[in-house]
Parts: C-alpha cells; sequence; structure tokens
C-alpha cells in the first residue's frame, strides 16, 4: 500500500499519533492477568462509570466483546434475537455457535433497526422443541446500515420488552462514540437500557487495539473468566489501555469531523451519474453507495480505484463502502470524489 493514497476502507487503519503513542509508552505497567495494572484497571474504572454499570474489562478487540459478553449470559442452546445483517451476524466467524454453542433468531428491517413486535415476534415460547430465547442484541451504530444510528425511544422500547419478557440485552456498541458525538446523548443514557455493552477503541478513536466491556459486577466477573478461557488475557496491557485513555480525552470531539467529511462525500458521490448514494441515511461515517452494473461491479470499481489511490471495500455485489477517520483530510475527500467521478465517465 502506498503511504500517500486515501485509505477509506475502514476507520481501523488509523495509527496512533505521536501523542497517543508518547501516552502509550509513559504509562504506569503492571501484570493485567494479576489484575495489577494500573493503567488497565484505570481505564475499566473509568469506562464502567462512563456507561454509567458497576464494572468493565478491557479486552483485545470488538469481536472478542461481543462474544464475551454473549458467553458470560448464555448457556449453549440459547437463542439469540438479532438483526440479520448486525456484525455479530455477519462478521464474526460463527462465533456464538462455536464459543457459546447459540444459535440466532433474526430480525429484520431497514438500515439495522427492529421494533419491540420483532422481539415479541421471534421470542420462543417454554417447549422442549424449542430453543430457548435469552439474550437480543443491537448494533449502535449500525455498520450494514450505513453507519445508521438509532432513535433512543426505539431502542428503549426494544430493550424494556426484552426485560419485560425475561430476555437480556446486549449492545454492540463498536462504535458508539459516533452516535455520542453526532446526537447529544451520553454513553450512560444510550448504554441504560443494556445488561451488557460493548464499545471499540481502535475505530473511530484511532488506538492500534483494545475494547471494553461494561456491564454488572457478577457479569463482568464472568467476563473475565471467559477472557481468560478465549484466550484473551495479556500481560502488559497497560500500554494498549494508556492509548485508550487518551483517546478519552482527546479524540472523542474530533468524530464530528469525520462525519462532516462523510457528508461530503455522500453530497458528491449523489451528484454523479451512475452511482446511488442517499445522503439522508449518512448518520455517521460511513458512506454506503451502489453502482449502475453499467459502470460495473463493486470489485472490480474498488481495484480501479486502488490502482488511482483511493482505498475502499466492496461489502456486496453492486455496493461499495467508505469510511471517514481521524486519518481523512478534506483535501483527500475532495481528491477522492474527483477520482470516483473520473472513473464515472
Amino acid at each position: 500500500m502506498n503511504d500517500v493514497s486515501i485509505d477509506l476502507r475502514s476507520d481501523t487503519v488509523t495509527r496512533p499519533s505521536q501523542e497517543m503513542l508518547q501516552a502509550m509508552i509513559t504509562s504506569p505497567l503492571g501484570d493485567d492477568v494479576l489484575g495489577d495494572d494500573p493503567t488497565v484497571n484505570a481505564l475499566q474504572d473509568r469506562c464502567a462509570s462512563l456507561f454509567g454499570k458497576e464494572a468493565a474489562c478491557f479486552v483485545p478487540s470488538g469481536t472478542m466483546a461481543n462474544q464475551l459478553a454473549i458467553r458470560a449470559q448464555t448457556q449453549p442452546g440459547d437463542e439469540i434475537i438479532v438483526h440479520g445483517e448486525s456484525h455479530i451476524v455477519r462478521y464474526e466467524a460463527g462465533a456464538a455457535a462455536a464459543l457459546s454453542g447459540c444459535s440466532f433468531a433474526i430480525a429484520s428491517g431497514e438500515r439495522g433497526f427492529f421494533t419491540s413486535e420483532d422481539v415479541r415476534d421471534l421470542v420462543r415460547e417454554e417447549d422442549a422443541h424449542l430453543g430457548n430465547s435469552k439474550l437480543v442484541s443491537l448494533e449502535n451504530t449500525h455498520n450494514r446500515g450505513g453507519g445508521s444510528i438509532w432513535s433512543i425511544e426505539q431502542l428503549v422500547d426494544v430493550c424494556e420488552t426484552a426485560h419485560d419478557l425475561g430476555l437480556l440485552t446486549h449492545l454492540d456498541g463498536a462504535r458508539i462514540w459516533h452516535a455520542i458525538v453526532e446526537t447529544g446523548v451520553d454513553a450512560a443514557t444510550w448504554a441504560r437500557p443494556f445488561d451488557t455493552v460493548s464499545a471499540c477503541f481502535s475505530k473511530g478513536l484511532g488506538c492500534p487495539a483494545g475494547s471494553i466491556v461494561v456491564g454488572n459486577r457478577n457479569t463482568i466477573h464472568r467476563v473475565h473468566r471467559f477472557r481468560k478461557q478465549f484466550g484473551g488475557t495479556m500481560r502488559q496491557t497497560g500500554i494498549l489501555a494508556g492509548a485508550a485513555i487518551y483517546a478519552l480525552d482527546h479524540n472523542i470531539d474530533r468524530l464530528s469531523i469525520n462525519h462532516q467529511h462523510a457528508k461530503l462525500l455522500a453530497e458528491g458521490l449523489d451528484k454523479l451519474a451512475g452511482i446511488t448514494c442517499n445522503v439522508h441515511n449518512t448518520d455517521s461515517n460511513l458512506i454506503f453507495f451502489d453502482l449502475d452494473p453499467r459502470i460495473g461491479d463493486g470489485a472490480g470499481f474498488c481495484r480501479q480505484l486502488w490502482n488511482n489511490g483511493v482505498l475502499a471495500e466492496a461489502l456486496d455485489r453492486q455496493r461499495i463502502r467508505f469510511v471517514t477517520h481521524l486519518g481523512i483530510t478534506s483535501q483527500q475527500v475532495d481528491q477522492a470524489l474527483k477520482v470516483v467521478s473520473n472513473l464515472c465517465k
């Protein structure tokens, strides 16, 4: 990959700033397996407070965060009510089945959203022939929904219905920071209806690795145990936790710039013949657009983009995703639009 490429593949491609690197190397360290890494402990305490929960556990990745939350709250044979386009369904290698023995009851709806009625329709009655409904999982912002942000009212309604039915709730909040910045709704309010929440530091916040799981003390005690079982415990993890603390202090407010860049990209793409891009569905930092088949397919178009210095990802046959992040400038937004325009001619 050329260092001058405009990398719009994901917000995971960012590299730590010099200031973040300095925070990492100056963080006091211990042994997190033994529970005495002071920087990890400080991050966990801060995130528990931030999300209004009793406890937190720092883990290597967003996928592990989701899977630990699932494992800590389910038993083999349980069923998870979840949107079919969710990350835990599409992009986590069947881990819910492989690691926790769980199956999915699939909800559907525009842009990754579903309703309390969907939960009522999908919950299983008590019957020895059926899976045991146990957990409802939402994603906010929703990746394949185009970075879509749930309305807080609909989100609360779904969770309250789940709890009324005796179900637990999990939020895949890998990009919850974007929802916080875009809506002004704070982390604790988003998290309040959920039994567990995962949040990622290596996407919008620009860290090299790491996610957090928050919940009550008993659940997070189980998360810690299963983190060990899954091979996710590390030693001097404070070097990564230091990056996360730096990001919480300095990088959250900057996400609004990413959203501005995303809207500029969406507006520019929407003006191009042969491309369909819904500007009004660009809620955060993810931009989805569809190609007219006469231009080509997504994979082929991405190869042409690559050859012209723009890196992107095709998610479906005709659909391409751009992702803005801390490493993208307004000048690069303009250049990316010029490249796409030239390829469409």
